[in-house]
């Protein structure tokens, strides 16, 4: 239906307050078919709001979340309902909500095609790195009940095609040799690999890490950056990341979004940024003589 649409995901006027706090005030973005998008700006300029936005963590309160698959266009607010204090005002809107919150939201977005990483690290670090990989393809399994009890033919080929996907990704990423490991005993930069990993396990088309480069040294950065630059070569994807390091940004990116208190200020492609006054103001800095 949507083969020759350009974009994947289209934002449009997308606001979300909290206790009266405008986080975001009418945000308009658009993410291309197979590019690599940064979102830049301050801390607090709402950068991870949005992420959470648009993964079901946040109901926004106005705006719309188009999302283009290849098949049919998802709209993310409706998936994700209205707010949280509309529900209080009648007694099955209430237990619609209360469905919603065990069943929905994330576990929705991903279903759709939208998987993410986290600022700080959220791995399952009493599980092996393997059983991290194989808990995120749950969604693809052989769930069958009864195939599951008399481990039929089929609930097997399911197990094995799962394994064989996660040890795919290892490879990809250079976690073959740990994948018995405990994943909160791996060393921070590859903890970071795995988050990644995992996240693709879901067969994702678009990909959202918030701050991937935190907290890595030079040469892990380097491996981060060849990483997502491998991903959108070889894989039907396109990545949408906030990040602070702009060196990577400037040079993996496609075209940049920037933040300031919940607004847009600027965005288009990387040189067109780096030159924008009103960023140097807000984010980068003002020369020592300004």
């Amino acid at each position: 239906m949507n083969q020759n649409n350009s974009n994947i995901l289209s934002v449009k006027a997308l606001t979300i307050r909290f206790s009266g706090i405008l986080a975001l005030n009418k945000v308009d973005l658009l993410v291309k078919r197979g590019s690599i998008t940064s979102l830049i700006g301050p801390n607090g300029a709402g950068k991870t709001t949005l992420f959470n936005c648009l993964t079901g963590f946040y109901a926004a309160n106005e705006g719309e979340i188009l999302f283009f698959t290849q098949e049919k266009i998802i709209n993310i607010r409706q998936i994700l309902g209205t707010s949280p204090i509309k529900y209080l005002k009648n007694p099955l809107t209430f237990l619609s909500h209360l469905y919603y919150k065990i069943w929905g939201g994330s576990h929705l977005i991903c279903r759709a095609g939208i998987a993410r990483t986290f600022q700080n690290i959220r791995l399952f670090r009493e599980m092996t790195v393997i059983e991290n990989l194989l808990v995120a393809q749950y969604r693809h399994n052989n769930r069958n009940l009864i195939s599951g009890y008399f481990n039929t033919k089929a609930f097997q080929q399911s197990e094995k095609a799962a394994l064989n996907h996660a040890f795919m990704w290892l490879e990809i990423f250079n976690l073959t040799s740990d994948a018995n490991r405990l994943a909160g005993l791996l060393p921070y930069g590859k903890q970071r690999h795995l988050e990644i990993a995992r996240a693709m396990c879901t067969k994702p088309t678009l990909l959202c890490l918030d701050e991937p480069a935190a907290g890595l040294n030079p040469h892990e950065t380097h491996e981060l950056r060849e990483i997502i630059l491998n991903l959108r070569k070889t894989m039907p994807l396109s990545i949408l990341l906030i990040e602070h390091d702009m060196s990577l940004v400037m040079t993996i990116s496609d075209h940049i979004i920037v933040l300031d208190h919940g607004e847009v200020i600027c965005q288009g492609p990387p040189p067109d940024v780096q030159n924008n006054q009103r960023v140097i103001e807000a984010y980068l800095g003002i020369a020592d003589d300004a």
